[in-house]
């Protein structure tokens, strides 16, 4: 748009409609490159000249942009990064042809089926090489950059120009992702060196510090001391601290001290010398503001109101004088405030938070509590009791279970302890609800507590969930005869896992687009967590439910949608036919046609939720007794 003539200029019109991608702005202002079709383009704003800067992209080479891998477990999407002088672009470069195609097949749409191929690399299965390489613009020239190691058993997460040079900063993981280095390379001639690696026995994640389902989130990197070098997170002290890493290989310097994690970044100070993060060292369940001096000499701040309990975030303003604060709790809705950051007050003292605190909250349902387990594992739950709940009765209970290492569930935030599948009030119609988190989730809790379920998702975490409901057991008003569990994704992994390893405690499932086998899911993902099956195969069979299928007792809910492209309906099936070979019963429904969140079509979110809460009220019926 042309602000001061009032006009629009459309870009790309030589190209198929819907195919642009990730449109920027040169740094001088001239031109705007994006992605169509896999490939590069660059358009000169002034003569609307459209040049390719690639001309090799297709469904298997990818340019500027990343495969269903990259896009699902790294938040990969935006592939190509402006020179700082305007006169090249850096891009990745995935190649999938030696990617095996997973066929979904729709045999809904027409008479005769038709199937979508999608490259997916399964765990085991070598990933899509990636190279990164810098094309000039006037040339259309690719120089690519010499990173060591095969192209087809590493990932690149991050590439940056570093601001006003013409080199690039570049973050590679190795295929097991338990070995992280860091490039400096020269735009020109492709040379690059090394300025810090690390090492770790399980995992080390990419710490992501916006949102990682932002369309244009790219894991970029946060600059300090005049671009001379960035803010790092690392576990290798035994907890997610911020170090200070120089991009000519000098000494880094660890800023956040003790134990505690930082959960998330919110603004670097460079000019005060000063960062602002999250962490809670106390609770796990919730979280607030902190803040540190960049020299590491001085302990962390806490900035948040000390009667505000619950989880607080901020986003705060490109100078950092002001910030979006928001909170809520699981008896407090959602609300927001814009503050001076300096004194941590609201511009607007009438519409703070603390002045709106009291009416948004409402009648606290939901208990947090801490449970330990026969093997001394501590962790962290809540509760919702039935209405004018009786001591003296007993009442089923419903756990509602995640435990991978891709999220939490007990979160002392506005909605925890709602059911949204469930029709009707589980509240009124007497039914406890329950969630834990065990080891091997993501919570602040230090390295050793999330990376103990390294190699042993399906056994640690399953452990850990019936060891504790083996102690919520022992709760006289808790009837032992009622006792179900659902979730979805993981979660329903974890409630074919429960059901099948720990039969004499849960009595009901209910699992929804759950990974039957292992070995059927992504290499990034499942190799992350789990290592490689062709060096440690029988941890992957050990912890998969189609290994223990045979030992249903109880009752079975299995749904699942047959476009799921993220857990393959195949693990529906080799599931089904597992228990077939066992003969044991259950209850089998497969959603035509739809996806992992299984809400396409009309009337499906409302099919599922009645399919739920009539098998639950069934089979776990609800009430005291």
């Amino acid at each position: 748009m042309d602000k001061n003539k009032g006009t629009l200029q459309q870009l790309g019109k030589t190209l198929p409609a819907s195919s642009l991608m990730f449109a920027k702005f040169s740094p001088d202002g001239k031109s705007v490159a994006y992605v169509s079709n896999n490939n590069i383009y660059v358009e000169n704003l002034t003569t609307s000249v459209i040049k390719p800067l690639t001309a090799d992209g297709s469904t298997s080479i990818i340019n500027g942009t990343f495969d269903w891998a990259y896009e699902e477990e790294f938040a990969c999407r935006d592939g190509f990064r402006w020179s700082p002088d305007s006169k090249s672009i850096a891009y990745w470069q995935l190649d999938a042809s030696a990617i095996k195609k997973f066929y979904l097949i729709n045999n809904t749409d027409n008479i005769y089926a038709t199937i979508n191929p999608l490259e997916y690399p399964k765990v085991g299965e070598d990933p899509s090489s990636c190279k990164v390489g810098v094309v000039t613009i006037d040339e259309g020239k690719t120089t690519w950059v010499n990173i060591p190691g095969m192209s087809n058993q590493h990932y690149i997460v991050r590439m940056e120009f570093i601001p006003f040079t013409n080199k690039l900063l570049i973050h590679q993981l190795n295929r097991k992702q338990n070995q992280s280095k860091l490039y400096v390379a020269d735009a020109t001639n492709g040379t690059s060196q090394i300025i810090n690696q690390e090492i770790d026995e399980a995992w080390i994640d990419v710490f992501q510090t916006e949102d990682p389902y932002s369309i244009d989130y790219t894991n970029n990197y946060i600059w300090m001391r005049q671009n001379k070098s960035i803010l790092w997170a690392s576990e290798k002290d035994g907890w997610r601290h911020l170090y200070e890493i120089s991009i000519d290989g000098g000494k880094e310097i660890l800023i956040t001290k003790g134990n505690y994690d930082v959960i998330d970044v919110n603004y670097l100070d460079d000019k005060k010398g000063y960062v602002y993060f999250m962490a809670s060292p106390d609770n796990a369940t919730q979280s607030y503001l902190y803040r540190t001096k960049l020299n590491g000499q001085e302990n962390a701040e806490l900035l948040n109101a000390t009667n505000l309990k619950g989880t607080h975030d901020y986003n705060f303003s490109p100078t950092g004088q002001y910030a979006s604060h928001s909170f809520s709790n699981h008896f407090t809705n959602f609300s927001s405030e814009i503050i001076h950051v300096e004194n941590q007050k609201p511009i607007n003292e009438s519409d703070g938070i603390l002045k709106r605190n009291e009416q948004l909250q409402e009648k606290s349902i939901t208990e947090f509590f801490k449970i330990t387990t026969k093997d001394g594992i501590e962790m962290d739950g809540w509760m919702v009791k039935p209405n004018n709940f009786d001591p003296t009765k007993k009442y089923p209970v419903v756990f509602y279970v995640y435990t991978e290492p891709a999220g939490t569930t007990v979160k002392d935030s506005y909605g925890t302890g709602q059911n949204g599948l469930y029709i009707g009030d589980m509240q009124a119609d007497g039914y406890i609800y329950i969630s834990l988190d065990n080891r091997g989730t993501p919570a602040p809790k230090g390295r050793a507590w999330r990376k103990s379920i390294y190699r042993k998702i399906g056994k640690i975490n399953i452990q850990d969930q019936a060891m504790a409901a083996q102690e919520i057991l022992k709760w006289n008003f808790v009837d032992p005869e009622r006792i179900a569990v659902w979730g979805w994704s993981g979660g329903g992994t974890a409630t074919l896992n429960l059901l099948f390893q720990y039969p004499d405690i849960y009595k009901t499932g209910i699992a929804i687009a759950a990974v039957g086998n292992q070995l059927t899911y992504d290499n990034i993902y499942q190799e992350r967590f789990m290592g490689l099956p062709q060096e440690n195969l029988d941890d992957f069979v050990n912890g998969s439910p189609i290994t223990h299928a045979k030992n249903l007792i109880g009752n079975l809910l299995y749904i699942h949608g047959t476009g799921d492209d993220n857990v393959h309906y195949q693990n529906a099936e080799m599931l089904v036919n597992e228990l077939i070979r066992w003969n044991k019963q259950f209850q089998f429904m497969p959603y035509p046609n739809r996806t992992h969140s299984i809400n396409e079509g009309a009337g499906t979110s409302l099919h599922l939720a009645t399919l739920y809460t009539n098998y639950l009220r069934e089979n776990c019926p609800p009430g005291g007794k």
